[in-house]
């Protein structure tokens, strides 16, 4: 295997292209690379990546996908997707829905946060997802979730056995979504079931529905990030640490939206909003996370 990083003969070994042409790419800015103390590395995930943008099918270059960014929600992601005026639309209807449109080919973009059996996210998700053998995950931040409450916690809730409490309205996120796959993890480890807890009246289909829901009375509390509840100056208890990623296809990587929001993410702007939103731990951010 190559290494990681590779020099200029290296990466034109690998590419199986002359030392001139790297240099020519270089120059032009159409090859990733870094450049450290005078020297030219090249990240070999990147370079994978790089390649696989340009691959053909079927006699002809790929389709691309609508410039939608879909999946779930993410206060942050919302924000950088608007300042960062990279022309990506939000459609944001849950995880799940955002894997199943990145595989159809009706987003280039996706947001996760699905936790699986061991505790991991968002990999055995997309695994199980036929049309996503291209696709790649990158790092957007880890983040708090955990029980949103009326302002004052006046129920005196303290975490998850509480929900079973016969006066406690649950406001529940639509399946599908990363937080309704938590709140069930969450549930079966304290032995408790969905139907041991009281439901709100219906589904909310955002983290911003949630906390509405909970200032209109509708809900006592429901699962949420810490975001949500400071930007509404509701109660949070935390629970948990979560993983939130951007899953997007090897050959929309490279392309002007994705590289625009991904850009815009290492400015400290971005870095002061995620201080000032709560709960983010943006120090993975950009990473390759998963590169089948």
């Amino acid at each position: 295997m190559p290494p990681d990083l590779m020099t200029t003969a290296e990466v034109a070994d690998y590419l199986r292209l002359k030392e001139r042409k790297v240099y020519e790419l270089v120059g032009t800015r159409r090859i990733p690379f870094s450049r450290v103390s005078g020297k030219l590395l090249f990240p070999r995930r990147l370079i994978d990546l790089w390649v696989s943008r340009h691959v053909d099918f079927a006699g002809g270059a790929i389709d691309s996908p609508p410039a939608v960014a879909a999946g779930s929600h993410d206060p942050l992601l919302e924000w950088a997707l608007k300042e960062s005026r990279c022309d990506l639309a939000m459609l944001f209807d849950g995880s799940e829905d955002g894997l199943r449109r990145l595989a159809d080919g009706r987003a280039a973009l996706a947001g996760l946060h699905l936790i699986d059996a061991e505790g991991g996210y968002n990999v055995a998700a997309m695994k199980r997802f036929e049309g996503l053998a291209d696709a790649v995950l990158i790092g957007w931040a880890w983040r708090n979730q955990g029980l949103v409450t009326a302002r004052g916690n006046p129920l005196g809730l303290s975490g998850i056995q509480d929900l079973a409490r016969d006066e406690v309205r649950v406001a529940f996120r639509q399946p599908g979504s990363g937080s309704h796959a938590l709140l069930h993890r969450l549930l079966e480890r304290e032995g408790l079931s969905p139907g041991d807890v009281g439901e709100a009246a219906s589904p909310a289909l955002g983290e911003t529905d949630l906390a509405t829901a909970i200032l209109d009375g509708e809900a006592d509390c429901g699962l949420a990030i810490r975001a949500v509840a400071r930007r509404f100056g509701l109660g949070f208890i935390p629970l948990h640490r979560e993983r939130f990623d951007l899953a997007v296809r090897r050959r929309d990587y490279f392309e002007p939206p994705v590289q625009k929001l991904l850009a815009f993410a290492r400015t400290p702007a971005f870095a002061e909003k995620a201080e000032a939103l709560g709960g983010y731990d943006i120090s993975d951010l950009g990473a390759v996370v998963y590169n089948p």
